[in-house]
């Protein structure tokens, strides 16, 4: 059996959840496709998989094994499919980790234009608001709102992303429209949860002067979306992008205060793992985001 066989069959249980899927998958049985991880493991002597009657999981090594195999399974794809006769069509699967609001918003239209242009891709999308570790889970791009943390991946910023600290106009009128920082200390205000420290609010001021405060948080969540329609009804104060706002200032339903102050210091990234060679369908994804939303971003404008 060749070493090759033997870490596509793992890979693939892997991706798949379950040895039955997977053998469905490869078109091979079940004792088959065991066979060959069990022949993998003790060729390595070491332990990949731990397997219950329920399900699978990778233990410490075979979760180092398998993001390394997977690479290697994606340049060997890419490199047939570059060297096929005539091939010019992108194909193969490309996984893509995603914030969930932002998704919602605004990527839907990108990911259309990208399956539209490449038939032969198939796109899995996680949408999530967590930092997702995109090298240990497998994907091949993500794309992070946020500071970016110091790793080994490569990054490209897109685009500056602009905050807006905002409440319902009711709330403004209960609580009374500040005119200064220290109006906001007590505020309830609501906070995102991933945020290193949610409880300090960090600024710039109209004459470039960097601080921070603290407000008492009353609603702490993970999803932009619920955050909003919380700020809608009068449950406090949100500081957030404007692409996630802006349709809501546009109608009167949150209004902006202290405009001549800047929230936080974020950007639009695309990331991915650095690798021997950049693929094809991670370069083709990666200059569409660019060319989308690499210009002036419509939803900045609140006007």
């Amino acid at each position: 059996m060749s070493r090759f066989e033997e870490i596509e069959s793992f890979v693939q249980v892997v991706e798949s959840g379950s040895f039955s899927a997977a053998a469905i998958r490869l078109k091979l049985t079940k004792s088959t496709l065991s066979r060959r991880v069990s022949q993998l493991e003790a060729r390595l002597g070491a332990q990949l998989l731990n397997r219950t009657t329920r399900k699978i999981s990778l233990t410490d090594v075979g979760a180092t094994l398998h993001k390394r195999c997977r690479i290697i399974l994606a340049d060997l794809d890419e490199a047939e499919s570059e060297a096929g006769a005539g091939q010019t069509e992108l194909s193969g699967t490309l996984r893509i980790a995603a914030p969930m609001s932002f998704g919602q918003l605004h990527l839907r239209p990108v990911l259309s234009e990208f399956m539209e242009a490449h038939e032969n891709i198939t796109l899995d999308i996680d949408f999530n608001d967590r930092r997702v570790n995109i090298v240990e889970e497998g994907f091949d791009v993500g794309i992070r709102i946020g500071a970016l943390d110091d790793s080994s991946l490569i990054a490209r910023k897109l685009a500056t992303i602009d905050s807006v600290l905002v409440a319902s106009p009711e709330f403004w009128d209960l609580y009374g429209r500040p005119q200064s920082l220290d109006h906001l200390t007590d505020l309830p205000c609501l906070r995102y949860s991933n945020m290193t420290r949610p409880d300090v609010i960090s600024y710039w001021g109209p004459m470039g002067e960097k601080g921070t405060i603290k407000s008492p948080i009353r609603f702490l969540a993970n999803d932009g979306q619920i955050m909003l329609e919380m700020a809608e009804e009068g449950a406090g104060y949100i500081i957030t992008p404007k692409f996630l706002a802006y349709d809501l200032i546009r109608s009167g339903k949150l209004e902006p205060v202290l405009e001549d102050y800047a929230w936080l210091d974020t950007g639009l990234y695309v990331i991915y793992p650095p690798t021997r060679r950049l693929s094809a369908r991670v370069r083709a994804f990666v200059d569409l985001m660019a060319m989308r939303f690499g210009g002036e971003n419509v939803w900045e404008n609140t006007e």
